[in-house]
């Protein structure tokens, strides 16, 4: 497990953008399946994008589909998310994942939570109307 950490959140009107980032620290960023996450007030936490670890597959929640963005920087050690066109639901704490693959695994981007191991603190973004 790696401690991940977010950044980018915050508050912004309803049309808006913003990147989120998340730094993952150590020697072997290109192996990890990567994933972002959201939980909005009171709900639960739900599936947002992810990237495959060779970063050939990436995949998108219906409602994030078309406006928001996952992609991995392996020079910088980091996951990026860019979010588009927000409205009010995107509102929420966003989370950033990994889970380690192993060089024999398969290219797969992993769309629930129980298959990463490691997890960030959170970021919040705050869409305002």
């Amino acid at each position: 497990q790696v401690q991940l950490v977010e950044s980018g959140g915050g508050v912004v009107e309803t049309g808006g953008s913003l990147r989120l980032a998340c730094a993952v620290p150590g020697d072997y960023f290109s192996r990890y399946a990567l994933g972002w996450f959201r939980r909005a007030p009171g709900k639960e936490r739900e599936f947002v994008a992810a990237v495959s670890w060779r970063g050939n597959i990436k995949t998108y929640a219906e409602s994030v589909s078309g406006r928001f963005t996952i992609s991995k920087d392996i020079a910088k050690n980091t996951l990026y998310l860019q979010a588009n066109s927000l409205n009010l639901e995107d509102t929420g704490v966003y989370y950033c994942a990994a889970v380690y693959r192993a060089p024999e695994t398969g290219d797969f981007a992993y769309t629930r939570s129980f298959d990463y191991n490691s997890w960030g603190q959170g970021t919040q973004v705050t869409v305002s109307s």
